[in-house]
């Protein structure tokens, strides 16, 4: 059924009240919809990044040994560290960079110009030729990462119906998990002499994301973009026109559509742009409480997951002499455990609630990696043992990582939904996600098992203060639309139209 063959309704979706304000359903016709094919595409098609960010993270670990050995490179164990860190630095100026272009832009062109740069930039980080390509080319790479993460989480934010918004968005970023596994299984293979190995087999295993990225951006291109955002730019008409045709394909597949509920209609100012300068005050004045809690969780994750994970491989190989070529052998159990943890625990944050679910799971992990980091410092593990502790940790992590992102990305207004995303990642990655692997790096290099466990214990501490600062302030946003989560900047003021309630601003 096409759109122009939709039933008529009782009402008209989108209003014109004169001085550029108009009144839509639009927010929640998509807030009513089933679980559809539709959604289950969008997933595929857009989720896919955190898959290709799990790929680069664990490429860049598992390829280590071979990285020190290479005649070309020959890092040591700081510079792998700094590559690391050169990689989130890219994520974060991004993030940054292409979040305000997105918020501006548009979803859709963004989503594209992101991947672009990163099939070109981890295409050529194949053919470096020097530390100082090594390092530009993992910048570059980190930068459509980053560009990724913001226009990606607002678009299927912006998509997907309230009632499912958590359990997706944690199932969501586990594809992280696919990613490394991915890369630990292209490891494997590339770096065995018996089948590659030597200088080709890592550059091999950096060709792996760039195939991969081609194949997205065929994916993509049947993608609309997001309704909410045509709204606030002015565009209801097309907006109405992409919601229409989403409704006829789930009535084309046998869905019968809910009646709306019985609420005032959502009304909107058309703006072109969100100036900084009111971006700031949103996310700083009017949500400070929540942009407090937004940078807590995404340091403390960031700390947590990058100081461990960009240094999993030369933990393996300088205190268990696990040889280069056997990394990913071990990298395969941890992201099975990380994996599982949002796909198993996702539905929770639904059902439960996000207060308490994403409080229990930074505070678990925290807990759990005092303990391992004990028996690491203590020499009762070895590298099985190790591995099968990180998994039971990584399986709670996992969760409070995504849920971080899911936070940020539900908490504040559509208008600058994909830049608060954007700054709080920034602030977040930069200070943990930078610092941790460059600490890490140097902890390592002095193969002392004590000065590690110190910084086992900075990340277990920033992880237990997140889920204090969660449990006591943050925001429970589960099965609530957007627009009552956090109320649009260019909504229409209350007592201009008296009679339609005030939406959540704290």
């Amino acid at each position: 059924m096409a759109p122009t063959d939709l039933p008529p309704r009782a009402s008209t979706p989108v209003s014109a009240e004169g001085a550029g304000v108009f009144s839509t359903d639009l927010p929640a016709r998509l807030d009513r919809l089933p679980w559809g094919r539709f959604h289950t595409l969008l997933v595929f098609a857009l989720g896919i990044t955190w898959l290709l960010d799990g790929l680069e993270v664990t490429l860049a670990g598992s390829v280590a040994g071979a990285l020190r050995d290479s005649p070309k490179l020959h890092l040591s164990n700081a510079d792998i560290g700094l590559a690391g860190g050169v990689y989130i630095a890219g994520a974060v100026l991004g993030a940054l960079f292409f979040g305000w272009l997105t918020d501006r832009l548009g979803r859709r062109k963004l989503f594209f110009i992101t991947l672009f740069l990163y099939v070109a930039a981890t295409a050529a980080t194949a053919f470096s030729w020097s530390p100082a390509s090594f390092m530009l080319f993992r910048f570059l790479t980190g930068a459509g990462i980053g560009g990724e993460y913001t226009a990606i989480n607002s678009t299927i934010q912006e998509f997907t119906p309230a009632r499912f918004r958590g359990w997706v968005d944690l199932g969501i970023n586990g594809t992280f998990w696919v990613g490394a596994a991915l890369g630990a299984a292209g490891s494997i293979v590339l770096l065995d002499p018996q089948w590659v190995g030597g200088e080709l087999g890592w550059r091999l295993c950096f060709g792996i994301g760039a195939l991969l990225g081609l194949f997205i951006l065929l994916m993509r291109l049947w993608l609309p973009e997001s309704p909410r955002w045509l709204l606030i730019h002015g565009q209801p008409q097309e907006a109405e026109r992409i919601v229409e045709g989403i409704e006829a394909r789930f009535r084309a597949e046998g869905h019968d559509l809910p009646p709306l509920p019985d609420a005032p209609r959502l009304r909107l100012r058309a703006r072109d742009h969100t100036p900084l300068k009111e971006v700031f005050h949103s996310l700083f004045v009017v949500h400070r409480q929540r942009a407090m809690v937004g940078m807590t969780l995404l340091t403390a994750q960031a700390f947590f997951y990058n100081a461990i994970f960009f240094t999993y491989a030369l933990v393996l190989a300088d205190f268990y002499q696990v040889p280069s070529a056997e990394v990913g052998w071990y990298v395969l159990p941890f992201a099975l455990g990380n994996f599982c943890g949002p796909l198993l625990l996702g539905r929770l944050f639904d059902v439960v609630g996000r207060r308490i679910m994403i409080s229990s799971t930074y505070l678990i992990s925290g807990v759990l990696l005092i303990g391992s980091g004990y028996l690491f410092q203590q020499g009762l593990l070895d590298a099985r043992t190790q591995t099968i502790a990180w998994m039971v940790i990584f399986f709670f992590a996992s969760a409070a990582a995504s849920s971080a992102y899911l936070t940020v990305s539900e908490s504040f207004p559509l208008e600058i939904r994909a830049l608060a995303i954007a700054v709080f990642y920034a602030f977040g990655t930069g200070l943990g996600g930078i610092v941790g692997p460059l600490l890490f790096g140097e902890l390592i290099e002095t193969h002392q098992r004590e000065y590690v466990f110190v910084g086992y214990l900075i990340g277990a501490g920033l992880m237990l203060l997140a889920g204090v600062v969660q449990a006591i302030w943050g925001v429970a946003a589960e099965r609530k639309s957007l627009e009552s989560v956090a109320r649009p900047l260019s909504q229409a003021d209350d007592d201009e139209h008296p009679g339609h309630p005030a939406l959540s601003a704290g």
